[in-house]
Parts: C-alpha cells; sequence; structure tokens
C-alpha cells in the first residue's frame, strides 16, 4: 500500500494579541515621531527609494532609547524562544538574542520587494498599526526556485502545498519565522499609514 509523507516542514509562528494596547498606543507614538524627527533615516529612505519611513539604516539601539521597545523586545524575546523550541533546535545552553530591531512606517502606496534577512536566524514582525486593506505579508516557498520544470500548482491547492502563502495581520499579530524565508509585502492599498516594528534574532548567550 503506497504512502505519502510530509517532510521538512515550513513553519511560521504567529501570535495574536501579544502585548497590551497601552504598549501599542506607546510604540505608534514612538514610530510617529521617529518618522517625524529622523533625519538621517529619512535621508536613507529618500536615497534608497524607500516608501515612507525606516528606522533600519539609521538607528540601531531602539530598545535602549525607548521604554516601549525594550517592553517589546521582552515581550518578543519568549515567543522567540517558544519558536525555537517548536523547531527543534539544539541550542546547547544558548537562546535567540535580539540582534536588530526597527520601524517601519508604510504609507498608501508603498511595498517592500521579496528579500531575506541574511547573519540571522529568526526573524519577524510585530504589527502596530494595520489600516483596513493593508494587505497581507507574503512568504515564498523556499524551494521555489529549484523546481526548475515542475509545473504550477492549482488556484484549489491547500495552503501548505502552494508557492505562495500570506499572512494578514491585525494590530498585535507577532509574526516568526527562520531567517532564510524568502518574503515580501504587496502595495499597502488602504488610505493609511501601516506601522509595524521589525527585527532579527541570532543565537546567543543568555546573560548577554
Amino acid at each position: 500500500m503506497a504512502k505519502i509523507h510530509d517532510l521538512f516542514p515550513t513553519r511560521i509562528y504567529r501570535a495574536d494579541k501579544a502585548g497590551n494596547a497601552k504598549l501599542k498606543y506607546d510604540l505608534e507614538t514612538a514610530a510617529l515621531s521617529l518618522a517625524r524627527d529622523d533625519r538621517a533615516g529619512q535621508r536613507w529612505c529618500e536615497a534608497h527609494g524607500y516608501p515612507g519611513y525606516t528606522s533600519y539604516s539609521s538607528l540601531n539601539d531602539l530598545p535602549w532609547r525607548f521604554p516601549e521597545f525594550a517592553r517589546l523586545t521582552k515581550v518578543i524575546d519568549r515567543h522567540a524562544l517558544a519558536f525555537a523550541k517548536a523547531l527543534h533546535w539544539d541550542l546547547r545552553g544558548m537562546r535567540p538574542v535580539c540582534d536588530s530591531l526597527w520601524v517601519n512606517v508604510m504609507p498608501e502606496g508603498g511595498s517592500h520587494t521579496s528579500h531575506i534577512h541574511p547573519n540571522s536566524v529568526i526573524s519577524g514582525t510585530y504589527y502596530v498599526t494595520v489600516p483596513e486593506g493593508a494587505g497581507p505579508i507574503v512568504y515564498e516557498d523556499p524551494r521555489l526556485a529549484m523546481m526548475m520544470a515542475a509545473p504550477p500548482r492549482r488556484k484549489t491547492a491547500p495552503r501548505a502545498e502552494r508557492s505562495h502563502v500570506s499572512e494578514t495581520p491585525a494590530p498585535g499579530t507577532l509574526l516568526l519565522w527562520e531567517s532564510w524565508l524568502r518574503h515580501e509585502v504587496p502595495l499597502n492599498r488602504a488610505a493609511g499609514e501601516r506601522i509595524s516594528v521589525s527585527f532579527n534574532y541570532c543565537l546567543g548567550n543568555p546573560a548577554t
């Protein structure tokens, strides 16, 4: 009797309502303040054609500068460790440690092209403000480039069998994935700003 085995899963960790309403309010206030006052970040966005604002290349110490980002990091720390355990990693006394964290303020018409996060093990995004119609984050099957002559999947294929899978977040949603997983943010069609905080985790000593 024939049997088909499911191997090599790609896992995406989702937690809704991660953090309370005050944390989301404080993060939104801080993000809008940064988008207004971070001149270096504004210059980088203009030079690189980045829609809206990101602190990715201008500020690398947000948890030190703002207590709300330090609070958020503590929330993410717990989920990152839970995700690492679900992945059955042999941590050998280490744990996921936040390596970088940055703000994104995406206006209507903004998007973020397909990319990965090198030099880290877990990446993710915490969603602060998600206007109606802001759209999902889209993940790409990591085997796609190696499928060569494989025929396309039917539109009715189960979610786990598709070449691209989307997750539509809500305010307070936390998404985690392994950093090698390619993803993109389609065009923001909402009449409002989509505010999020993205981050990378490496493996480190719990004392660091």
